[in-house]
């Protein structure tokens, strides 16, 4: 028998789970997944170098894609889908592939992870030499992932696994490789837990981690937010308030002749100039608010 992933391991601090009372069972879910923070800190040069190659590839114009099975792929959805109202992205520039399509955000496809043939198929779509693919797998062996990964780096494009396995066979796929080692679930096998936990943070980490690099973050401020709600259009209001040192009405006005764009908005008050001069002078500077103020 070939040796199992350690994300199948049991675990020895949870054995006997169905005897114990609620309030240790949920104890024991949730001390697991401090683990899960520990395994991506543990990770954090190698992270902030995938960040580092994919930033210089989305400055020439390349893109990111994730790509992923059940979990995984689910995850890396969920990351791609917050980064045009968070951060004002065309959708295009971090796109999301799960194994199976749509339909596997709510229902598992059986055997679409096994479907590697499927993996090179996407991936021969969408990916192109100058783009970024991190590929997630827990166990690092699901087919699709590792066609994909292959498949990309054969176009040209800078390959990253992130799993949760030491020596998995993902990481030979690809070109860089996050290992976090988060180790056996309380709950044999049921990488939604722990492993997954660790995947979304360390997707928060690149992803965040990548905006800040190309300028969509000025201090700790998400200055290129999209107002599509209340919320949010209170929060562009007060981002303008506090970089632009103006009250509330001011803020307002220029939000509405900037067509909601906190960056333009606050160049506009810094600077005297109309609109469009603003997003004139935000383009000469790759729309870095930090390099022309």
């Amino acid at each position: 028998m070939s040796e199992l992933p350690a994300t199948e391991a049991r675990s020895a601090r949870s054995r006997d789970l169905d005897t114990r009372d609620t309030v240790e069972i949920v104890r024991l879910i949730v001390e697991d997944q401090r683990r899960a923070a520990d395994a991506v800190l543990a990770q954090r040069a190698a992270i902030a170098r995938v960040v580092e190659e994919i930033a210089a590839r989305v400055r020439a114009g390349g893109r990111l894609h994730y790509i992923g099975a059940g979990t995984s792929g689910r995850l890396g959805v969920l990351d791609a889908s917050e980064m045009p109202p968070t951060f004002g992205t065309d959708p295009t520039l971090v796109c999301a592939h799960i194994a199976g399509g749509n339909a596997a955000l709510r229902t598992a496809i059986e055997g679409a992870e096994d479907d590697a043939e499927a993996g090179e198929r996407e991936v021969r779509g969408h990916v192109r030499a100058g783009d970024a693919l991190v590929g997630l797998s827990a166990s690092g062996g699901a087919p699709y992932v590792a066609a994909a990964l292959r498949a990309a780096d054969g176009c040209g494009a800078y390959t990253v696994a992130i799993v949760n396995s030491p020596n998995a066979p993902l990481i030979h796929a690809a070109r860089d490789a996050i290992v976090l080692e988060t180790g056996p679930e309380v709950l044999t096998g049921s990488t939604r837990l722990k492993a997954g936990t660790s995947q979304k943070i360390a997707l928060n980490a690149i992803s965040t981690a990548l905006m800040v690099r190309i300028g969509k973050v000025y201090d700790n401020l998400m200055v290129d937010v999209v107002a599509t709600n209340e919320k949010l259009r209170g929060r562009a209001e007060r981002l303008v308030c506090t970089l632009a040192e103006i009250d509330e009405t001011r803020a307002r006005a220029l939000l509405a002749q900037a067509g909601g764009r906190v960056k333009t908005a606050v160049v506009m008050a810094r600077r005297g100039v109309d609109a469009d001069t603003a997003a004139a002078l935000l383009a000469d500077v790759d729309g870095s608010l930090r390099a022309l103020l």
